[in-house]
């Protein structure tokens, strides 16, 4: 067996970023091969990755990014939310970003963006040893005008895309409402027909027993009571619970909307 310097773990470990104890492990089976303990570390990174896969990952960070008419938000995801405010997991974060920026799509990019960044992710994991994933990205070629927040340094993330008049405080105050109100839908007309007619069955049988000719009046109000509960345009808004974004700004229209919660259920 070759005599392993500490200054051979040292270069490895400044190569690779593993730890002393591995790097001399791989180095010490390699007999001192360099690029070959590189390969080892490697092989060894994925076979850690899988033996984590099944561990839990609910921490993490949404991020976002606006760039040219590029709009993306990401979702990648760790054990614990110490790793989530490393530099390395960071980085990650960031390059999952650019991924995804450089894609010729509108939509759901996740399961290209995770295939071309696995093999930084299972070095990642092989790492700092907690099961990591990129859970979902999404990227917009945008043709209105995009904004974006991340509240609690990334646990929810909010991306927008909006026509028509609006201030970039205006833009910041919608991210912000959709971040603490978690709107379903940007308007009534987007509720789905099947919900829609749930909800009337609903409040129908609530007012069993009222007079024929005010059942209708009261499920309508009972309906549009509902609106303001999940859609964005109709819920009293964040700074004037007595106004909703309808009133305060009626030529704008928000085309669509995200809002990621770090581990929540989709």
């Amino acid at each position: 067996m070759a005599d392993i310097s500490a200054k051979t773990v040292k270069e490895l470990r400044e190569k690779t970023g593993v730890g002393m104890m591995e790097c001399k492990k791989a180095l010490e089976a390699t007999n001192g091969d360099m690029e070959a303990a590189i390969e080892e570390l490697r092989k060894a990174g994925v076979a850690k990755a899988e033996k984590k896969a099944h561990r839990t990952a609910k921490e993490g960070r949404v991020v976002a990014k606006i760039d040219n008419g590029v709009a993306v938000l990401a979702e990648v995801l760790c054990e614990t939310d110490f790793v989530a405010k490393t530099d390395d997991f960071q980085v990650f974060a960031d390059q999952v970003v650019a991924v995804a920026t450089a894609q010729d799509a509108d939509g759901c990019v996740t399961e290209a963006v995770a295939e071309a960044t696995k093999d930084e992710l299972t070095a990642l994991i092989g790492k700092i040893g907690e099961n990591m994933q990129v859970r979902r990205v999404a990227r917009w070629a945008a043709t209105g005008t995009c904004s974006s927040y991340l509240h609690m340094g990334g646990k929810i993330g909010v991306l927008i895309e909006v026509d028509g008049e609006a201030t970039e405080d205006l833009l910041h105050d919608i991210c912000l409402h959709i971040a603490a109100f978690a709107p379903r839908y940007i308007v009534p007309a987007d509720v789905p027909a099947d919900l829609l007619a749930k909800e009337r069955e609903i409040a129908e049988a609530q007012v069993v027993g009222k007079p024929a000719n005010i059942i209708d009046k009261i499920v309508m109000g009972k309906i549009s009571k509902w609106y303001t509960e999940v859609c964005l345009t109709q819920q009293p808004w964040v700074k004037d619970d007595k106004q909703c974004l309808a009133k305060i700004a009626p030529k704008l229209t928000v085309k669509r909307f995200l809002r990621w919660q770090i581990g929540e259920e989709i």
